[in-house]
Parts: C-alpha cells; structure tokens; sequence
C-alpha cells in the first residue's frame, strides 16, 4: 500500500509539474515528504537500498504523470478550473497545521519567526503577479545547448523551493511554450541539455536547502510554509453565482481532508 501510496505522489509531482502557477517543491510539502526526498538523494550513496525504496516508486509515478497527464491535467484545469483549483487550496491549507508542527519541533514558538512566514508569502504573492504579466510569451526553437542547461538550471529553484514556480521561470526565460511542445513531442534535443541543467540545479538547491535546515531549520521552515501558503492566492477561481460558492467550500473541504491524511 506504501508503495502504491507513493507512485500516486510521484504520479502528482510529474503531472505537477507541467501546471502554470504550481510548485513542486508544494506538491511535496503538501504529501509531508518535503525534507525525506531531500535527505534520500544527498544522501543516497550512504544507504543506497533505503533511498532507492523511497525514491523508485516517486520516479515511476513522476514519469507516468510528467509524460502521460501532464498536458491532460492541465487541459482539465482550464476546462473545471473553480473546481481543480478550489482542491488544490484545499491540499495546500490541509498541510498547514502539520508544518507549523514540524517548524517548531526543535524550538518554542518565537513570533518574531512568523515575520519569516509573512515575507515569504510576500514574496510568493509578488512572484504570481509578475508570472501574470508573462504568461504569453510566444514559442521559438532558437536555443543554444548552454542556454537550456543555463534554463534547467533557474528552473529548479521551482522545484526544489516550494511556492516557487517553475513555469514563471520558464515564462521569464522566454521558453515556456517550447517546454510544452517538447514535453507533448518527446523532442530529446530540448529535453537531454535542459533536464541535465534541472539535475544539476537541483542538487545545488538541495545542498543549500539541507545546509539551511542544518543551520536555520526554523526560520528556513517558516520560510517554505510562507512560500506554501503565498501560492494560494494563484489558484483562487472566479465564482459568479451560490453555486460556484458551495461547489468551491465543498472542494476546499475535500482537498483539506486528502491533503490531511497523507500527512506524517
């Protein structure tokens, strides 16, 4: 059941991550495995057989999700929009309680910590607008190998920290759409040089993110549930009529108690 439990997540993380607005690095607060994927890929060479029972069903499930429902999951967000984007609130607030827990575990409450929640939810809130402003950006195949390794590089501080999108990146670098198409179209000359640079990106930002939590796992842990909660406000639908209202709690509801019971 573990095992299932965790290609569903893997399933989420690679579909995920194909959405505008959407964080990977939320998916996996959302599911509580935030701190655990970090640890079992920095630290895979030291146990190797339990990162490979922890990561082997996420792979197949990212895989399954990136390259068969990515596009399909986003089609459906534009077709049922109140109702896909009222779930996510919901996963997302569902996580809350559990990681204001998990920020306090090594230290009492210290409210001047909640100024690290307010200003990077701040700075969530910021970085959806500006993705708003570039959101049309045109599609081109006019990429030399090192700008696509330079863009998977940028891309995975989208992955890597939560509230972070990868898809504003990604719009800021002009290649959003040409991401997509590769993506739908299997063109390896996009995907080999940029997926190197999201490797490599990756391992970086997961060095930093351990080294913070080692030093600052506090102020680093209200940092990411800011991130988190700051997303939010990119999935807020637009709601016209009482219906749309109590379609748009009860999904919230839903999304709470799905999010709440993958919690650790």
């Amino acid at each position: 059941m573990k095992f299932i439990k965790k290609i569903f997540i893997g399933f989420c993380l690679g579909a995920g991550s194909i959405l505008p607005g959407i964080s990977s690095g939320v998916i996996c607060v959302i599911f509580g495995i935030y701190e655990k994927l970090i640890n079992s890929i920095l630290y895979f060479f030291k146990s190797p057989i339990n990162s490979i029972k922890f990561l082997l069903p996420l792979a197949i499930g990212g895989f399954i999700g990136f390259f068969s429902l990515g596009n399909v999951l986003n089609y459906l967000i534009n077709l049922y929009p109140l109702q896909l984007n009222s779930i996510f609130m919901g996963l997302i607030l569902g996580c809350l309680p559990s990681l204001f827990k998990e920020a306090n575990k090594k230290e009492q409450f210290n409210i001047k910590n909640l100024l690290f929640f307010f200003a990077s939810s701040f700075l969530a809130i910021v970085l959806i607008l500006l993705e708003s402003n570039f959101s049309s950006m045109l599609y081109s195949d006019n990429f030399s190998n090192v700008f696509l390794i330079f863009s998977g590089i940028l891309m995975s501080i989208g992955i890597i920290v939560p509230g972070v999108s990868s898809t504003l990146i990604l719009m800021l670098l002009g290649i959003y759409n040409s991401y997509l198409f590769a993506v739908s179209n299997l063109s390896l000359s996009f995907l080999l040089p940029f997926g190197f640079g999201v490797c490599v990106g990756c391992l970086v930002f997961m060095v930093l993110i351990k080294f913070l939590f080692k030093y600052f796992y506090t102020k680093t842990f209200y940092c990411i549930i800011g991130f988190t909660f700051g997303s939010i406000f990119v999935l807020f639908p637009v709601m016209n009529t009482l219906i749309d209202y109590v379609i748009f709690l009860l999904c919230i509801v839903l999304g709470f108690l799905i999010s709440s019971s993958f919690q650790n």
